[in-house]
């Protein structure tokens, strides 16, 4: 039975709230991979409580709606559902521990065709709980594999494109083996992430590496590339096109569009693991 825009576009959500500590923002730091070298005085901020900063992308794993794709009414085939692409704009810097709330809605659901899926869009904005303050907005793309055909509109499309000249520099990422155990810790549990006859049965030869971890990787080094606070990070999208396994080194292609805004390639050897990506600062 295929899926149905109109009921997923008026899909109520609970809100959800969660209280979070300094540790929670350090064991996100840790699972991206900072804190490897104690000596390095750049990363020491976000992983010692001592005058602490939080990454702008710990925001991703705050107040999540949960699994709420494997309810039945929704219609959709979740065994088949990938995390296709991410973009979140940041307003404010998330403090260092606090209790925030958030409640998603779905955006828009498009049709790629039977043998192609669907694309759903789902946001959410996370605030702090007291002060109504709204500290950034979340955008998933959700990649439906099996719930395509129902009829609807296709997606647009893609705002930019990453340009064909040479790259303006390119930058490595050293991902450990037990990255994604570490990473795991904040609160996704999803099996193939850890489990080696789970990443068996969907291909892999041993769990993969979560798109959010590279994801806030993508951040950190954008921000290094761009000489740039993280403080200063304004908005991070790209797109996931390749599983990343633990122990790969990830190699950042980057191109200068404006003072503002650097436009972003990540590859696995020949493999793209990540693509459109675009990071926006303030001076």
């Amino acid at each position: 039975m295929p899926i149905d825009r109109a009921t997923l576009l008026a899909w109520d959500f609970e809100p959800a709230a969660q209280e979070y500590m300094h540790r929670d923002a350090i064991l996100y730091a840790l699972g991206l991979g900072l804190g490897r070298d104690p000596t390095d005085l750049a990363e020491l901020p976000f992983v010692y409580e001592r005058e602490l900063l939080t990454l702008p992308t710990f925001a991703v794993t705050l107040a999540s709606p949960g699994l709420w794709v494997r309810n039945p009414a929704t219609g959709i085939t979740w065994q088949k559902l990938v995390h296709s692409g991410q973009r979140s704009t940041f307003f404010r810097p998330l403090p260092s521990s606090g209790r925030v709330i958030s409640k998603a809605r779905i955006c828009e659901v498009w049709d790629r065709g039977v043998d192609k899926g669907a694309v759903l869009l789902i946001e959410r904005e996370i605030k702090d709980e007291i002060s109504g303050e709204v500290y950034c907005r979340l955008e998933q793309t959700l990649m439906l594999l099996a719930d395509g055909g129902f009829g609807g509109q296709k997606p647009s499309p893609p705002e930019f494109q990453i340009p064909k000249r040479e790259r303006d520099t390119m930058l490595s990422f050293d991902t450990f083996p037990g990255q994604a155990t570490l990473y795991r810790l904040n609160g996704d549990w999803n099996p193939l992430h850890i489990d080696p006859e789970v990443a068996a049965q969907a291909g892999f030869p041993r769990p993969i590496l979560h798109g959010y971890c590279t994801y806030g990787i993508a951040g950190i080094v954008a921000c290094k590339a761009a000489k740039k606070e993280c403080s200063l990070l304004r908005s991070l999208e790209c797109h996931f096109t390749h599983p990343v396994l633990p122990g790969d080194r990830l190699e950042f292609l980057f191109w200068q569009s404006s003072d503002r805004e650097w436009l972003f390639q990540a590859l696995v050897g020949d493999a793209v693991v990540l693509d459109r990506g675009r990071a926006g600062f303030s001076l």
